[in-house]
């Protein structure tokens, strides 16, 4: 199975950027799975928001509005949950929004996550900490070869060097303050992932291909594309959340062991150019595309890959979705939701499909 449910069921879960679009779909996942949530994130900043079309806050056991630079919040809202399992992903996750504000970037990304580990401190009972950072950490070569966890972090742009700041402030902190001594805590296994491209259903952010394709398409106007030659490891947000379920559960057995980074990528052929993931979109919505390609334009990586070596061997997590299925449910979903459809029974549909695939390629 890709999940325990049974370990899920009446886990108290501690959810940072819930109201994101990949925290509303792990927040919904964790919900069928008997889950109690309790979120802290920003206001959603887009509309729609798959946070508010998903109707979440009915669904959560709490839901808290705060920023995670207030350290003293978080301090508050780790002490009332409780948590048993931690997952960090409220963050700056922009590349051009971080050109416009580097400052913030880095607070949230890195200063953030550090005021989250000291929230857990005080914790009495053992807690697995999944802290989710993004597959740009690594200092970009423009290799035609993926990148593996013992690569040399880096980053070129605020939001990318950021990530990899948070990698080396969590990594120094879980060294420097878990354990047994005296300024240490014995409760915490900490680990951080590192995922590939996402997409899928609800995402309505500024400045991501797929929204930016599935607006211009819905309005019947061309898809504005960038940099149409840049290729990434696209993969399912399904992917990497399956993922960091398992992580989490493997955390909470044997911390000491998997207190460490992993890569969750898609399958080699899913490392495409954004031309061809357009192309592979107007297969299933027609329409048409154009290069906004701008040589002035700030820098953004080229080239990007991830090696899943160690999550597959570690955590017997691999992909289960190809490109061209990942494409057509993510076109699916918002041409239903286009229509008229439910956001909720879309995504509940993905889940179950999901599963389905991965409990078929066992």
């Amino acid at each position: 199975m890709l999940v325990n449910r049974a370990f899920w069921a009446g886990k108290r879960v501690l959810l940072t950027g819930h109201t994101g679009f990949k925290g509303s779909w792990l927040a919904l996942w964790l919900t069928q799975l008997g889950a109690h949530v309790t979120g802290v994130g920003l206001e959603p900043d887009t509309t729609p928001n798959l946070f508010g079309q998903l109707e979440l806050v009915k669904r959560l056991d709490q839901h808290h509005i705060a920023d995670i630079r207030d350290a003293e919040s978080l301090a508050e809202i780790a002490k009332e949950c409780q948590p048993q399992v931690v997952f960090h992903l409220a963050a700056q996750p922009l590349v051009r929004r971080s050109y416009r504000d580097p400052l913030g970037t880095w607070a949230t990304n890195v200063q953030g996550s550090l005021h989250l580990l000291e929230a857990l401190k005080p914790l009495q009972h053992p807690c697995a900490v999944v802290m989710v950072t993004t597959d740009k950490v690594y200092e970009n070569q423009e290799w035609l070869y993926g990148y593996r966890e013992n690569d040399r972090l880096g980053g070129h742009d605020p939001y990318s060097a950021s990530k990899a700041a948070a990698e080396l402030a969590i990594a120094s902190w879980r060294s420097s303050f878990c354990g047994t001594d005296a300024h240490q805590t014995p409760h915490l296994a900490i680990a951080t992932a590192r995922a590939g491209n996402v997409i899928g259903g609800g995402d309505w952010a500024e400045d991501r291909i797929v929204p930016d394709a599935m607006r211009a398409l819905a309005a019947g106007q061309p898809i504005p594309v960038r940099n149409p030659d840049a290729t990434r490891p696209w993969q399912h947000v399904l992917e990497p959340l399956g993922g960091y379920l398992r992580l989490a559960e493997r955390l909470a057995k044997k911390g000491d062991f998997y207190a460490s980074a992993f890569n969750f990528g898609p399958m080699l052929e899913a490392n495409r150019p954004v031309r061809q993931l357009i192309e592979a979109i107007l297969e299933h919505w027609p329409g048409a595309w154009e290069n906004l390609s701008n040589s002035n334009a700030v820098h953004e990586a080229r080239r990007l890959n991830l090696q899943i070596d160690k999550v597959h061997h570690q955590l017997g997590w691999q992909p289960r979705w190809a490109f061209a299925i990942t494409v057509r449910r993510t076109v699916a979903w918002y041409q239903a939701v286009h229509k008229g459809d439910s956001p909720l029974n879309c995504c509940i549909e993905d889940l179950r499909m999901y599963e389905r695939a991965f409990i078929n390629s066992l």
